[in-house]
């Protein structure tokens, strides 16, 4: 074979053989003229098995007929590279990159230069990937069908509208993630009492969503065994402060109570936004007696509740800091004055078209996205 090996190439040999990549050298013919010793590793082959034959003693069919096409355009194109495999003797391929170019001696006569570069590592690499991701969207899809079944479990301790007595109550919640940490109640004690509430745990997601039900929990045995609205607030304190212990945890929370007229109602708010009461045109603000609970042991006041006699048409509104904590495109908060301003406006509005006012409202304000939890709850003595 060497009598036909032009002189070019026999100078080049030395440094083809340094090389990491297989070298591959044709004749016009298709003929293996030189291949160096990488190439020959790896595929398995001798050097003398490859050179003096042509590309149809490795390649069959459709491998083939591409793999001609290929040197075809090297020829007519230049340099190009492509993907494709190395033949090994024993059957397997290996993946490569190959870079074929074609040239011509001082005598005329056309060659075509492959280079074969091993990307095995490369191709393992990706199908570990892949395998990665096929299991992380798997996990995904399994969080996704928790969260949605959270999403449901929560969604059903969401406060709702109803009709006690002479009560009528309208009710909104929406968190801003999946699960949140507000929650709300509208919860009547037979025939004796009901109980409006809103609550607003630090932070958002997962974390502040199973706090937030375990304080349901806590809270709704409260209520049903007729505790004290302050003898709860202490109560929910300490279970807070004693068993979660979180640094940097606490929550917010108002609580209204009516009796069996409807009229009287006992109030009483630990850290949380101002409640309303809306009495024709005049919107008054209910605040808060005690701290913010879950932080400290003394943080709900010696007389955390007032009695507030309510008049026929009057209204209480109770909202978690979704609403008042909004900002315009100039990055000013529409705030609790905002807020009360809104509710003025839309006192005159049957109840329902009051709830409908405060969101479009606020959502009218607010520029970007929802970037808290919102709790509503409204009550209208009839």
């Amino acid at each position: 074979m060497d009598v036909n090996k032009p002189e070019w190439l026999e100078q080049m040999e030395g440094i083809f053989e340094t090389l990491n990549e297989g070298v591959l050298i044709i004749d016009d013919c298709n003929t293996a003229l030189y291949v160096n010793q990488s190439l020959s590793e790896m595929t398995g082959y001798a050097v003398e098995e490859i050179v003096g034959h042509g590309p149809g003693r490795f390649y069959q069919g459709e491998d083939l007929e591409f793999l001609l096409k290929q040197v075809r355009r090297a020829s007519t194109e230049g340099q190009h590279r492509y993907e494709f495999f190395a033949p090994r003797k024993d059957g397997r391929r290996v993946p490569t990159i190959l870079s074929a170019r074609a040239i011509e001696d001082p005598d005329g006569r056309v060659f075509t230069v492959v280079l074969y570069t091993d990307i095995t590592q490369q191709k393992e690499a990706e199908e570990k990937l892949r395998d990665a991701n096929s299991q992380l969207e798997k996990r995904q899809q399994e969080i996704d069908a928790e969260l949605e079944l959270a999403s449901r479990v929560q969604q059903s301790l969401a406060p709702q509208g109803m009709r006690w007595g002479n009560l009528e109550v309208e009710a909104f919640y929406s968190p801003v993630q999946t699960i949140g940490g507000d929650f709300g109640l509208v919860t009547p004690i037979g025939d004796h009492h009901l109980n409006l509430l809103v609550c607003d745990v630090t932070g958002h997601g997962i974390s502040s969503a199973l706090i937030a039900n375990r304080i349901y929990a806590e809270t709704t045995s409260l209520l049903d065994r007729g505790a004290h609205l302050g003898e709860m607030f202490r109560r929910l304190n300490s279970f807070v402060v004693q068993k979660i212990a979180v640094s940097g945890f606490f929550f917010t929370m108002a609580v209204a109570r009516f009796g069996q007229d409807g009229r009287h109602m006992h109030f009483a708010s630990a850290g949380h936004p101002p409640a309303f009461w809306v009495a024709g045109s005049e919107v008054r603000r209910l605040d808060p007696r005690s701290a913010v609970l879950g932080c400290i042991d003394d943080a709900v006041a010696p007389e955390p509740e007032e009695n507030i006699t309510l008049d026929r048409g009057d209204r209480v509104v109770l909202y978690t800091d979704g609403f008042d904590e909004v900002f315009d495109q100039h990055g000013e908060m529409l705030g609790v004055k905002g807020l009360q301003e809104i509710v003025r406006q839309g006192a005159r509005l049957p109840l329902a078209g009051l709830k409908d006012h405060i969101l479009e409202r606020v959502e009218a304000w607010r520029h970007g996205p929802i970037t808290d939890d919102r709790s509503l709850v409204i009550v209208e003595v009839q």
